[in-house]
């Protein structure tokens, strides 16, 4: 009878213990110490986990070049942070390529040393913002949740999440996190010509945004700062290729040569962003170094 009731116990527990296995469970703390900048992920398991990102690519704001308006404020907002004092959620929207993910990296390695980390989540993931806000309220570290290349479609769930944490939620804003978003669209939905439908004019012919598009823009007027980036000239393109191909260790004189083959490798892929001047100081760099 005991050997039959010890068995029913061990069942039981392996029973719980798959059972355990699949309820959702507490946000566990990471080695802060392991990194500057960390991954929030979903497991296959559906729970969530801070992960340090080991190899965390190095940038320094001196390298962004022609986008000096935009380092001053992301640069002054995030000073503003690490000191303790006042600073706003940021987004930064426009042109593709023009470095609004490299300035938040840049920064990052400029106040890490005064306690600054990064946390990147996926925009799949800003439904459980609440708990990751709520795991690292308590640190001594101020930390920035970083969402890259941001936009939601309509009825998605992490739209409601984001707009709580940034503005609008019982609970009071933690000192210790602030938001920053990349975006190519400002208002981070989509936009219709039918929603100009929604607009009606008042009586002395002012005209008001009707419930739709106020909805629309209730979410990016919650970042307390904007910060607009816009396509680069040719001049300030070739400005950031002799930056990146000088930090490639490239004399002047080839810098100088280099600028036909620049021109045709932006008109090629149809850009003349930052990314397109890195992509090509690369390719330039290693195949004048093997010559």
């Amino acid at each position: 009878m005991n050997e039959q009731f010890q068995r029913l116990i061990d069942r039981a527990e392996q029973l719980m213990a798959r059972i355990e296995s699949i309820l959702p469970q507490p946000l566990a703390q990471p080695d802060w110490t392991a990194s500057i900048a960390f991954r929030y992920r979903k497991r296959s398991s559906g729970h969530g986990v801070i992960e340090p990102v080991r190899h965390v690519g190095a940038m320094h704001l001196d390298q962004l070049k022609e986008i000096e308006q935009q380092k001053e404020k992301i640069q002054r907002n995030t000073e503003q942070f690490v000191r303790g004092l006042p600073a706003n959620n940021v987004l930064l929207t426009g042109a593709r390529g023009t470095g609004k993910s490299s300035l938040i990296r840049a920064c990052l390695h400029t106040y890490a040393d005064q306690g600054l980390r990064l946390i990147e989540v996926d925009k799949a993931d800003m439904v459980d913002l609440p708990d990751l806000v709520e795991v690292v309220s308590q640190r001594p570290e101020k930390f920035i949740v970083f969402c890259d290349d941001l936009s939601f479609e309509e009825g998605e769930p992490g739209y409601k999440a984001l707009k709580s944490i940034l503005d609008g939620s019982v609970a009071a804003t933690t000192p210790n996190v602030l938001i920053y978003v990349t975006s190519n669209r400002r208002h981070l939905l989509p936009e219709y010509m039918k929603d100009n439908l929604s607009y009606a004019p008042s009586d002395d012919g002012e005209i008001h945004p009707g419930e739709v598009v106020e909805e629309k823009i209730s979410l990016s007027e919650r970042f307390g700062l904007w910060v607009s980036f816009y396509p680069f000239s040719q001049d300030e393109y070739l400005t950031i290729v002799a930056q990146w191909l000088s930090s490639f260790n490239v004399d002047a004189a080839a810098i100088e040569a280099a600028k036909p083959e620049a021109l045709v490798w932006a008109l090629e892929r149809g850009s003349r962003s930052g990314r397109v001047a890195f992509q090509f100081a690369r390719d330039y760099a290693g195949k004048h170094a093997q010559a």
